[in-house]
């Protein structure tokens, strides 16, 4: 029971899943002196013990609203209560009910009686329109109606809007706000239309079909499927329910209703009073004849408002190019790259968003994201904006449906989940808190994070749900952003995906990255469709002006000045309209009931050809505030938060608010949030970037530096410490713009370690140029004698630069580096970082002497001597030195060293395993020496995670070169146990792929080595090392060939993994991979001549001439002695002898494999 002071004789007239309303009397006045005592009034309850935010919001804006409007339309509100944990509002009671509850009583409904109830309602919800009032939910529910006194309100404000027009987002239809079964094509969110009053008109056809005949138009559970409903189908002919008079509903009205329900807010009535007019005209004739003849609809109904229309125009067959292609991905499940390329203005944006209502129908996902032209350093900025917008989708869907998508993004990701929650924070929402992720090299890290975020985006792509992907504004991309788009093209598996990008081809050139970017994508045999967008023609304009003011007659002349002025610019055009309206120029004739113009007035004015002038012009027009609110809006990017403005302007969020609401009324900022709690929206963006150009331009140009620190310190100040890495990139822009104002050494050095968190996060992403950019700019505010007074700092900044150059190809700029730490560096530990980044250098040029050389001198001033001309007896001699270290222990206990805290042994580990692959390359006699060296070095000191790479290296030595089978084995072992012990991942694949290809066959039946290899590809992708992936799978393929399977899984197997070679780019591993597969495939007589190494997947001549090229021993021994074998097995006795002489002197390179066991 419910229980409220101050009120007495509570009824219950009305539940809903929102509401509890209540029909009582006031009992004492100390509230309000708008009751009186005995007075009836309305109560309306939060139907929620515990009302979330948004419901909270909705009440207090419906309050508000309803308080504020002085109309017999609109029930009174006299005031808002606080109640338990929620609130109450106290309305008006004259004793009317639901028009949906009235309906639901009656027996029947005349067309006498809907045409009463038409024309009243018509005239509540114009009245409402006068007001500069939106409703957005008018349905029976929110429609009160007494029959006696034939009184008739609209009620629920929640949702409704003061803004002319605003542009709704796409949403998850469960987070839809207002009634979706009356809900407008348009207020759905995926129409590419702004909603403006005549969203109220589809609503009330709704509401008409219902009173007509007993049932709605759509009708679904589903609620995309509703959305569906409104954006593409026709309402079913109105057919009158059983219960109400047999009289046929006359024509002339069902085209009324349907007139409302058009799809397009253009087609629709314009006005209440024309829609007003046509049903008193419906009502007249009845009245008088006793039926309603055809008459021509609309003819009263003539908008006195200045309204263009926003369909698009001269664009029919762009338009069709773009839904063919996204039909052609949602059909074949292919990945497209579609560019849509034009000046700013010409409308690339409007078009793709075209592709809403089809996205819709197909149940796909439509995101978008935009690179901001004062905001490019910032890595992925709009691909990480558009996936956060799908995140927001996801967290609206049901409990089990978000079950489900987190187990999908879980099994995508694996561990390495954080990689992304770190870029898009919201992820962590629906896939709980993540392990760290290990800590890489370059190369790793960056195909690591690649590889997880192509897992990411194939999660979302499917045949239920495609996925359009839309990046706007790429000429302002990063060059991380541009990597990863080609990565998700080619990264395999990936399906159902299309990429849509829009740039200015003005405004790049030869040179550009995103030309570059654009035609490595070609050279991989990626089709790319561009379209190309042209100014309006003056036909075109002519069209848009005619339809704007609803006549033809006197719109030449003004469409040939409009094109004159705007050159055809859509968005030109649309601003220079809007300007003459607003300048009085363009004027509504209410007697004549047309639009009136003057051209030679227009002439006089002289406006500005230049559409940022205008725009300049247009916002000065403004209150000053609100100029400065925007002005420093502009500075932030094209999206900024209320707080942040409230912070820089140092004014309240309310009173910012009251002067964003003016731009947003001039079309200048949209919401990109909706009311909160205290009924403010927090998020805008620009609505176009010629208008955040234009208010940045209202700051004269040398205040721009000034204003840029201004922010960032103000930011700094205001953002709690723990906070700060995660704006880092939106703090440290705006700061670096005052760098020339700051004179004070100590405030340089703070910005540079500001740069050089900046700097590491970006090297996290992988976005090497953009964190190259931040070590540039630290360096320099630290100054010429960095070195003695922020001796650490400066060291981080040289070793991260000395890298980041390397990993950008600038080469001269990281040996300058290099040698600028191996001469300032107070230590040997020091200077390691930049030895190892001189070796991984010269080994990726193949340089593998230098790196060695490198090592070595390193190793030297360690204190550790190698000999220049290694022979046997060096490596008998360390490898003794070991055998007497191990001589009284077992090796399975070495896994049980204590952790080497000595930094010295662990630098020297690190580097000597750093040249271990080059010198089994180029100096095979220092190999075995290396890795005894490095096994020495553990037994003595102690363990790390590196060494688990040595002990299994040693254990090919032991085998192959000492054959000490027992021995070898044993510390393949214990690599085995280590990696696992310390959770090595970056060097577990490596031990397993070593295990499994040199060392578990010799003890164990080789098919026990394929699960081995299948981990150690698996966790090589996932710490991003590519290289030992292939080599992996390569191994799998090889030990699977000779462990006797069915040839028919074994090709299934193999090819797979060949496939997946080719998509990573591991192309020698491919090749070899070749080599079992066309072997499979002869042995399956699947060719003419089996015995001779050609066919479907494989060219003989083509392949040995490349392994010969690359002196390729590995891959020449695996060739010749599939060769021989196959000449063996089919007969060729000759052919297989020459094969036996040719392998060999490439043996040496598969001894100790399973195909030849030393």
């Amino acid at each position: 029971m419910v229980i409220i002071s101050g009120y007495t004789d509570l009824i219950q007239i009305h539940e809903s899943v929102n509401s509890l309303v209540y029909r009582a009397r006031r009992v004492v006045d100390t509230v309000t002196d708008t009751l009186h005592e005995g007075q009836s009034v309305i109560l309306k309850f939060l139907n929620r013990e515990y009302p979330s935010t948004e419901e909270i919001r909705r009440y207090k804006q419906e309050y508000r609203l309803t308080s504020q409007l002085e109309s017999p339309s609109i029930i009174k509100a006299y005031s808002l209560e606080e109640w338990h944990r929620s609130y109450v509002i106290i309305l008006e009671d004259f004793g009317g009910i639901s028009l949906k509850q009235w309906l639901q009583e009656r027996q029947e409904l005349s067309v006498e009686e809907f045409l009463f109830l038409a024309i009243a309602m018509t005239e509540s919800l114009g009245e409402i329109h006068k007001l500069h009032i939106i409703h957005k939910d008018i349905n029976p529910s929110n429609i009160i109606f007494n029959p006696e006194t034939k009184e008739l309100k609209i009620i629920d404000f929640g949702i409704a809007t003061q803004l002319s027009r605003e542009n709704p987002t796409l949403k998850n239809p469960n987070l839809l706000e207002g009634t979706l079964a009356y809900m407008s094509p348009e207020q759905t969110g995926r129409m590419n239309r702004g909603l403006d009053y005549r969203t109220d008109f589809y609503s009330l056809g709704v509401t008409f079909y219902q009173m007509l005949s007993g049932k709605l138009p759509f009708e679904s559970s589903d609620t995309l499927e509703l959305v569906h409903c409104h954006l593409a189908k026709n309402p079913p002919a109105i057919i009158r329910k059983e219960k109400l008079n047999k009289i046929e509903i006359p024509q002339i009205i069902a085209d009324i209703v349907m007139k409302l329900m058009a799809k397009n807010a253009e087609y629709r009535y314009q006005s209440a009073d024309g829609l007003k007019a046509d049903l008193e005209e419906c009502r007249r004739q009845l009245k008088e004849t006793g039926s309603i003849n055809y008459f021509t609809l609309g003819q009263q109904d003539i908008s006195e408002r200045f309204q263009i229309p926003q369909k698009l125009y001269g664009r029919e067959e762009e338009i069709s190019t773009l839904l063919t292609a996204f039909e052609r991905v949602a059909e074949t499940g292919e990945v497209e790259l579609m560019m849509v390329t034009g000046y700013s203005g010409i409308g690339k944006s409007s078009l793709v968003q075209e592709l809403y209502q089809p996205i819709t129908v197909c149940s796909g996902y439509f995101i978008t994201g935009k690179f901001d032209q004062f905001q490019h350093n910032i890595p992925y900025s709009a691909i990480v904006g558009a996936f956060r917008g799908l995140i927001g989708l996801l967290l609206g869907e049901s409990t089990d449906r978000l079950q489900r998508w987190r187990k999908k993004l879980l099994n995508a990701l694996g561990s390495n989940g954080q990689i992304i929650i770190d870029v898009i924070p919201e992820v962590e929402l629906i896939i709980g808190k993540q392990p760290p992720v290990p800590v890489l090299g370059a190369n790793e890290s960056q195909n690591r994070f690649n590889l997880i975020f192509s897992n990411f985006i194939r999660v979302f792509g499917n045949k239920s749900h495609p996925l359009t992907i839309f990046l706007d504004d790429l000429q302002w991309a990063d060059l991380a952003s541009l990597t990863l788009i080609e990565q998700i093209l080619f990264a395999g598996k990936t399906e159902f995906l299309l990429l849509v990008g829009a740039y200015r081809n003005n405004e790049v050139d030869v040179g550009h990255p995103l030309l570059s970017s654009l035609e490595r994508i070609q050279k991989k045999h990626k089709e790319i469709q561009e379209i190309t967008l042209k100014p309006l023609s003056q036909k075109q304009i002519a069209s848009l002006i005619g339809d704007t003011f609803n006549q033809i007659q006197g719109t030449y002349h003004l469409a040939e000045l409009v094109w004159q002025k705007t050159g055809g610019n859509p968005f030109f055009i649309n601003e220079f309209l809007q300007e003459l309206s607003d300048e009085n120029l363009l004027k509504f004739d209410r007697q004549s009931k047309s639009w009136q113009w003057n051209i030679e007035e227009i002439e006089a004015r002289r406006f500005s050809d230049n559409v940022v002038e205008m725009m300049v012009a247009k916002l000065q027009k403004l209150p000053r505030y609100s100029q400065e609110i925007l002005s420093m809006a502009a500075f932030l990017g094209a999206e900024f938060d209320l707080k942040i403005i409230a912070l820089i302007t140092q004014k309240s969020s309310q009173e910012i608010f009251e002067y964003l609401k003016i731009a947003m009324e001039h079309n200048l900022i949209v919401p990109k949030s909706e009311l909160d709690e205290d009924l403010l929206i927090q998020s805008y963006q620009f609505s176009h970037d010629r208008i955040q150009q234009a208010a940045y331009a209202l700051i004269p140009e040398w205040r721009n530096a000034i204003t840029h620190y201004y922010i960032g310190q103000v930011i700094l100040e205001k953002t709690p410490p723990k906070a700060i890495k995660e704006s880092i990139f939106q703090l440290v822009n705006q700061l670096n713009y005052g760098i020339t104002l700051i004179r004070k050494q100590k405030e340089r050095d703070e910005l540079a370690k500001l740069n050089l968190t900046a700097c590491y996060k970006a090297k996290a992403a992988s976005a090497y140029q953009v964190s190259r950019e931040y070590a540039k700019i630290g360096l320099s505010l630290l100054g010429e004698n960095s070195w003695h007074r922020q001796y650490e700092m400066t060291l981080l900044f040289y070793n991260n630069s000395a890298e980041l150059a390397w990993l950008c190809g600038a080469l001269e700029e990281m040996e300058e580096f290099i040698h600028t730490v191996i001469t300032e560096g107070r230590s040997l530990l020091d200077k390691v970082n930049v030895y190892l980044i001189s070796i991984q250098s010269k080994v990726s040029q193949t340089k593998l002497k230098e790196a060695i050389e490198i090592a070595l001198e390193y190793l030297q001033q360690l204190g550790f001597q190698f000999p220049q001309t290694p022979t046997p007896k060096d490596t008998q001699k360390i490898t003794a030195e070991i055998y007497q270290l191990i001589e009284n222990r077992e090796i399975s206990d070495l896994v049980n060293l204590p952790i080497a805290v000595n930094a010295t042994t662990a630098s020297a580990i690190q580097i000597t395993n750093s040249i271990i692959p080059a010198a089994y390359f180029s100096n095979f006699p220092l190999y075995p020496l290396l890795i005894s060296f490095s096994v020495k070095l553990s037994i003595e000191n102690g363990n790390i995670p590196a060494s688990a790479f040595a002990y299994v290296c040693y254990s090919i030595v032991a085998c192959n070169i000492l054959l000490d089978v027992e021995t070898g084995v044993e510390f393949g072992e214990l690599a085995l146990k280590l990696v696992f012990k310390l959770d090595a991942k970056a060097f577990k694949p490596d031990v397993l792929n070593v295990v499994g290809l040199f060392t578990l066959h010799r003890k164990s039946h080789t098919k026990e080595t394929l699960p081995l290899l299948q981990e150690s590809h698996a966790g090589s992708i996932e710490v991003g090392n590519l290289e030992a992936a292939g080599y992996s799978a390569h191994n799998f393929c090889l030990n699977a060939f000779w462990c006797g399977q069915p040839l028919e899984s074994l090709e299934q197997q193999v090819r797979s993994y060949y496939q997946k070679l080719v998509r990573l780019n591991q192309l020698m591993a491919a090749n070899w991979c070749q080599i079992y597969l066309q072997s499979i495939l002869n042995l399956q007589a699947a060719v003419d001549r089996p015995y001779i190494l050609s066919g479907e997947v494989l060219l003989e001549p083509e392949l040995l001439e490349q392994l010969q090229a690359a002196n390729n021993f590995f891959g020449l021994s695996c060739l010749y002695l599939h060769k021989l074998m196959l000449c063996y097995l089919f007969g060729e006795i000759a052919l297989a002898k020459n094969h036996a002489i040719e392998i060999k002197e490439y043996l040496k390179g598969v001894v100790g494999t399973g195909s030849i066991i030393r």
